[in-house]
């Protein structure tokens, strides 16, 4: 049996010869540990008027709310002023899972005009009480999630797939269930949580298309055509989806609006983490594998940069962003400050061993760098190391693990989420 001296070893000479093999295949691109470049983080605790936080009660009187805003007016938007009304309907319910659960299908309508809606998709044990749930987005849609027949194969726009599952940006039957692998929904109502799941391309289609389609164009003002330089992209736009739809969950006689964890990967960990950070009402935020924007520190430069992400998804994130592509030290911000807004409330980081092009060790170095604000609140601090493969370390109030694999979210990820869930619940 190796040590855990020399599993780490182990898998450090791993990650070297994957990161021969991918910078061979995104030329430019550092995956190199030892051509990081030198970098001093923004002081989170510092205040805009020269002062140090040294309470609580300063952090959330004042400067969580300057941290926000600068995260808002340089990286994810700001949600516009207009009000727009969300309306919800109940279309169906049925029994699951051996007769163990019921499912919900829940039509979410933004605004006045038809046509703009979602479909939320809640799955809850049967139980005498309102359960905890976990709420995230899925990629190609809610039919794709299992392989239930009832569940709607959705209408929206959708990325085409290498495979007979989508045509011309439009699913079909064949999707159903293709993704059930990341929605492990036995395991997690035996559990005793329910599992709410959206299409993020009902509330905007990912892709570049000048917020002409989704939500963007419902809170424009009178001849306004695209969101404003410090308003939302389109992961702005996804986080706020996610509140309307813990709006909903708050009302389910059936789940705990009290206990709703957000949950999401790759992009979708990005958007869980700027809902977490933008509503204080999200129980846990939970990031598997969102890198660059999501959970990894932009200074390091490592894997995918602030130039890349906004060169290759140009609409994810506001117009200021771009300014610092390849400026990364000039940005008031970086992502510790992000998990920090998340304080006193619980957080969760992943990573996976294969997954380079999101930098592992800057996901956990974000929550690592947020110390400082967790420690305010009577939480342990983590080691400047992060953990060895598959071995999470858990705080009172955070947790992180880096999973053996690639770029996935993965039963074993699911496994210590629920498990990191339960113990928040056990205070």
């Amino acid at each position: 049996m190796l040590s855990r001296t020399g599993t780490f070893v182990g898998l450090i000479l791993v990650m070297c010869v994957m990161s021969d093999q991918v910078a061979a295949q995104r030329p430019g691109i550092n995956q190199d540990e030892t051509k990081v470049p030198a970098f001093t983080l923004p002081e989170v605790l510092k205040l805009n008027d020269g002062g140090w936080v040294e309470t609580a009660d300063a952090w959330q009187a004042k400067r969580r709310l300057e941290v926000f805003n600068a995260m808002a007016d340089n990286v994810y938007g700001h949600v516009p002023k207009k009000k727009v009304s969300v309306d919800f309907k109940l279309v169906s319910s049925w029994e699951v899972l051996d007769g163990a659960a019921i499912r919900k299908l829940v039509e979410v309508e933004f605004g006045d005009a038809p046509g703009n809606s979602a479909s939320l998709l809640v799955t809850v044990p049967k139980a005498e009480a309102p359960v905890p749930c976990f709420l995230g987005y899925n990629f190609h849609g809610n039919h794709t999630t299992t392989d239930d027949p009832k569940v709607p194969i959705t209408e929206s726009w959708v990325r085409d797939r290498k495979s007979p599952s989508t045509k011309g940006n439009r699913a079909n039957e064949a999707g159903r269930g293709t993704s059930a692998s990341r929605w492990p929904y036995r395991e997690i109502v035996d559990a005793g949580f329910g599992l709410a799941t959206i299409y993020y391309g009902d509330v905007d289609p990912d892709t570049h298309d000048e917020f002409k389609n989704g939500i963007h164009p419902l809170f424009y003002e009178a001849g306004q055509t695209k969101p404003k330089e410090t308003e939302w992209g389109s992961i702005g736009a996804w986080a706020w989806g996610l509140s309307r739809c813990l709006d909903y969950l708050e009302l389910d006689a059936n789940v705990d609006g009290a206990h709703v964890a957000v949950v999401g990967h790759s992009r979708l960990g990005k958007t869980s983490l700027w809902a977490g950070a933008s509503d204080e009402r999200f129980w846990i935020t939970i990031s598997n594998n969102s890198g660059c924007g999501g959970a990894a520190l932009s200074r390091r430069r490592f894997g995918e940069t602030v130039g890349v992400i906004n060169r290759v998804f140009p609409h994810w994130f506001c117009d200021r962003f771009p300014e610092f592509s390849g400026q990364e030290n000039d940005l008031p911000v970086d992502q510790h400050m992000l998990m920090s807004l998340i304080a006193p409330r619980a957080v969760y980081v992943a990573s996976a061993t294969q997954d380079l092009w999101a930098d592992p060790r800057g996901e956990y170095l974000s929550l690592q760098n947020a110390n400082g604000v967790y420690a305010l609140y009577g939480d342990s601090a983590m080691d400047v190391n992060p953990p060895v493969a598959d071995s999470p370390v858990v705080t009172n109030l955070r947790g992180y693990h880096s999973r053996t694999g690639k770029h996935d979210i993965t039963l074993f990820d699911w496994q210590q989420y629920v498990k990191f869930a339960k113990r928040q619940l056990s205070k």
